[in-house]
């Protein structure tokens, strides 16, 4: 497992952070449990498996709603 943490542009209201959860949470190899959206910080922690998705996988999921990543970090769990 690897630990992702996805800075995104500044979230202007809660229920965009209920839309990056869910569609993150429908992506095959996250640990859903893991996964916590930050609406103050604007950033997004997932634990995911790196032999089924990476972090690039989340990133476009996320930017496929309309909300543009600025940067992300990986590291080892």
């Amino acid at each position: 497992m690897k630990k992702g943490v996805i800075q995104l542009e500044t979230l202007s209201c809660p229920s965009c952070m209920q839309k990056i959860e869910n569609a993150v949470k429908g992506l095959n190899g996250v640990n859903q449990d893991s996964l916590k959206v930050l609406f103050n910080a604007s950033k997004v922690k997932v634990d995911f498996d790196s032999e089924t998705i990476t972090i690039n996988d989340i990133e476009k999921a996320i930017e496929d709603l309309g909300y543009p990543v600025v940067k992300s970090k990986v590291k080892s769990a």
